[in-house]
């Protein structure tokens, strides 16, 4: 039986560092034995098929042939459909009202607590806000990511200490649901 996953690459084709073209991430994709590969954006989300379930396993050998295969690492997150469903269905803002560009959600490598972000003002931020999920979080910017204060201080090292964490806007949440279904 085979799954389909998603693939987050984290900081690949931004600012001109780390250029890893598409096709050539579907070409690798697909010579670790992957099905049906498909990419969506410049940005790095991968789709295939597997039958190994196993989405540690998986993101850990898509990163070491990047890095093999292009001479730098790339933190990679792989997700199935159910988690990405799950993800979006669990969206403690409103989504149908908000713009996509206001809507983010953090993908993180595994299980976070409030704890972690103990040190952030959030009463400070507002009217932005965040929200814990499952492995992820929800982030509300009205003014965009580029502008957001807020996000700022969640992607700081302190915070993110130990995790690949990747960043996502609602169309790009919606689209990645869409596409491993």
């Amino acid at each position: 039986m085979t799954t389909t996953y998603a693939a987050l690459l984290r900081g690949i084709n931004v600012g001109g560092s780390k250029k890893l073209p598409m096709a050539d991430l579907r070409t690798l994709l697909t010579s670790l034995g992957h099905d049906d590969v498909r990419t969506h954006l410049q940005s790095g989300q991968a789709v295939f098929t597997a039958s190994q379930g196993d989405e540690g396993v998986l993101a850990g050998e898509l990163s070491a042939a990047i890095e093999k295969r292009f001479g730098f690492p790339v933190g990679v997150i792989v997700r199935d459909h159910a988690y990405l469903t799950a993800v979006a269905d669990a969206c403690p803002f409103p989504a149908a009202d908000l713009e996509a560009k206001q809507l983010h959600v953090t993908y993180f490598s595994a299980p976070v607590d409030a704890e972690r972000f103990a040190g952030i003002d959030t009463a400070a931020r507002l009217p932005e806000e965040f929200r814990l999920g499952d492995r992820c979080l929800y982030l509300y910017a009205p003014d965009g990511l580029g502008r957001s204060k807020l996000g700022e201080e969640l992607a700081r090292p302190r915070v993110t200490k130990g995790l690949i964490a990747t960043t996502r806007n609602w169309n790009t949440v919606r689209k990645l649901v869409e596409l491993t279904g």
